[in-house]
């Protein structure tokens, strides 16, 4: 009788009350996506400014997703909460992350930095696994989880594959494409300290829907390293090829 009660009362909420329980869920989905960019740990202070929500209120909702798993206290701040991660497993499976993973730590300990594998969706390529190396690992060597497709290695090299009617609305230029195609893989070198090359991933039938990725320091990343490491990366792409047949990663370009 006590939950009948209860469901009654949800239903008979006033519009106030409906807008502002809404206004609570979309400030706490702020919160959490202040952890977008790989972002390990923030300050409350840090939280707030990137939610443009005032200390005590950030303050307020991260301590109720502390409560609901989906963040924990670290020593300095906030950061993803274990809870959030098990959330996040079975998209992971179901996408086929899971059969990626062993290809990606094998290239990540053979040539010791970070491999990625990364889908574009709506315009943005979304990281989907990242696998460290046993050693010589920094956090600059994860990428965003979205980037803009267009300017992003990740989402070049899928793009640069792709056919135009699947959308222009996420294609960079085309001479950039098209040095992606003759090359065979794409390069970031828009930051002045850090360096990304990627290879796509394709289907049985040429298509590309996804893409392996490394980054680091222009100091690790030089002309002669990455000529080295760029066919193992394709080597690993096409393994991933192979181990994700059965459920494939599939390329959604908006084709707005």
């Amino acid at each position: 009788m006590v939950e009948a009660t209860t469901l009654r009362g949800a239903v008979s909420t006033s519009p106030h009350q409906s807008r502002s329980g809404s206004q609570a869920v979309e400030r706490a989905v702020a919160v959490l996506g202040c952890f977008e960019d790989g972002a390990t740990e923030l300050t409350i202070s840090s939280v707030a400014a990137r939610t443009g929500l005032p200390v005590s209120s950030a303050h307020r909702i991260a301590q109720a997703l502390v409560r609901g798993g989906l963040l924990e206290r670290g020593r300095d701040g906030y950061r993803i909460g274990t809870g959030l991660i098990s959330l996040a497993v079975p998209p992971l499976v179901r996408l086929g992350a899971d059969a990626c993973a062993p290809q990606l730590y094998a290239l990540a300990a053979g040539i010791s930095i970070t491999a990625s594998l990364a889908v574009v969706r709506d315009g943005d390529a979304v990281t989907v696994f990242s696998a460290r190396p046993p050693e010589r690992f920094c956090d600059i060597q994860i990428p965003r989880s979205r980037q803009p497709a267009a300017t992003s290695a990740m989402g070049r090299a899928v793009l640069a594959f792709t056919s135009p009617r699947q959308g222009r609305t996420a294609r960079a230029p085309e001479p950039d494409l098209d040095r992606v195609r003759r090359r065979g893989f794409a390069v970031d070198a828009t930051d002045p300290t850090v360096l990304a090359v990627a290879v796509p991933v394709f289907d049985a039938t040429r298509r590309p829907w996804g893409a392996v990725g490394v980054q680091a320091r222009r100091s690790r990343l030089t002309e002669p390293t990455v000529r080295r490491i760029v066919p193992a990366m394709q080597r690993t792409a096409a393994l991933i090829a192979r181990s994700a047949v059965s459920s494939p990663m599939r390329v959604e370009i908006d084709s707005r």
